[in-house]
This record gives structure tokens, C-alpha cells and sequence, in this order.
């Protein structure tokens, strides 16, 4: 007979779940909100090139001043499931990582190359974030100023439920004419930390750090 009640996650399993659960949460946000920007919106882009200075999305090792080290790149897999355009966006390439600081696992995605309508894609990638069905809104989302300054980010937090757990997934996500980026994290030691006990203003403060990390010129 199988046992009572299902052994207890070690905190190496929940850190394992957490990642998984990151990369394909961003990957599907990100896959989203490119597929939608290819034509099912109503509405067009421009088509065109503004003539605003290039950017593109790297993966460092570290991010955050070295809080964070890469566990893994994403950038290959997510490229090659992203279309390159769309009625929004021309010209993309995907580019992103899974990183980890102790039980903290963080991953960014981001999309770059020529993007017509940045509030769109903002709003696509926040959509992609949900639609699996299995994951809802904890914390609605909401515009937020860095203290150090810079474009706002929008940030918010979910909660996915995934092989009977509940996971809380905390995020910021940027667009400019150049690049659509998130950067979404939880904490594997509490995977079911309470949404409305995380610090949205210190979560865009670091995510503002890493988007100059990640956000490079081109050439």
C-alpha cells in the first residue's frame, strides 16, 4: 500500500521546482507575447526602424553586482521557439538566463531588435504570463519608478500551482523601442511565500540594476 501522506520536498527538490517552474514561465511569457505581436492584435505596427541607438539583451554571468550567478542560459532554446517578426516587432532575437543566489532562483528573458509599440509588448508578456492556466494573479501589477532613476517597470506578482504546490512568482517587466525584457524570481527555502509580503519597490530597485547589466548597445 502507498504510504499515507507524499514524503516531504527536500530543499534541493523545491529549489529544483522553482527553477523549472521559472525558466518555462518566462520562456512562455516571452514566446507569448512575441506570438502576439505577430498579428493578433488589432491594429499594426509601423514596420519600420526609428533610427534610435540599437540595443540588444546579453547574459552575464552574474547579475544584480554579482548576487546572482548564471545556473544555466536560456537564450538558444527561447530563440529558437520565438518568432523573429510580427505585426510589432522585427528583427528579434531571444536572449536569457537562469540564475540562482541560495535558495533564491531568478530568470531573466528578454526579446530584442526593433519594437513599434512598447506598452503592447509589456502588456503581452504580462498576459503570457498566465495563460497556462495554472498560474493566477497574486499582486496586480503596477507601474514603479526605480530609486535610482531610469524607465518605469512594471511589476507584479503571481502565483503558479505546479505538481500540488504553491509557487510565488514575484516579477518586473520593460520595454523600450529596442528591447522586452522580465526578470521574475521565488525563494525555493519558501515557495509559498505570502504575495503580499514581497517588497515590489525593491524588486524593481534590482531589476533596474540588472536591466543595465543585461542591456548593452549593439557594435
Amino acid at each position: 500500500m502507498p504510504p499515507p501522506f507524499p514524503p516531504r520536498k527536500s530543499a534541493g527538490q523545491k529549489w529544483a521546482i522553482a527553477g523549472a517552474t521559472f525558466g518555462g514561465l518566462a520562456l512562455l511569457g516571452m514566446v507569448a507575447s512575441a506570438v502576439l505581436h505577430g498579428g493578433q492584435s488589432s491594429g499594426g505596427g509601423s514596420g519600420g526602424d526609428d533610427g534610435s541607438p540599437k540595443y540588444r539583451i546579453t547574459v552575464p554571468q552574474t547579475l544584480a553586482g554579482g548576487k546572482y550567478k548564471l545556473v544555466k542560459d536560456l537564450s538558444q532554446q527561447a530563440d529558437a521557439s520565438v518568432p523573429h517578426d510580427g505585426a510589432y516587432a522585427h528583427g528579434l532575437k531571444t536572449a536569457g538566463g537562469q540564475y540562482a543566489n541560495g535558495t533564491t532562483t531568478l530568470v531573466m528573458m528578454g526579446i530584442y531588435g526593433t519594437i513599434d509599440d512598447p506598452a503592447t509588448a509589456v502588456d503581452h508578456t504580462l498576459r503570457g504570463m498566465t495563460s497556462d492556466g495554472n498560474t493566477a494573479v497574486a499582486v496586480s501589477d503596477r507601474k514603479i519608478t526605480p530609486s535610482s532613476g531610469g524607465g518605469p517597470l512594471t511589476c507584479g506578482v503571481d502565483v503558479r500551482r505546479q505538481s500540488g504546490q504553491k509557487i510565488t512568482l514575484s516579477y518586473c517587466v520593460w520595454a523600450d523601442s529596442r528591447t522586452n525584457a522580465s526578470v521574475a524570481k521565488a525563494d525555493g527555502a519558501d515557495l509559498a511565500q505570502d504575495p503580499q509580503s514581497i517588497d515590489l519597490q525593491a524588486l524593481a530597485d534590482e531589476t533596474a540594476k540588472i536591466r543595465t547589466e543585461v542591456r548593452k548597445p549593439m557594435g
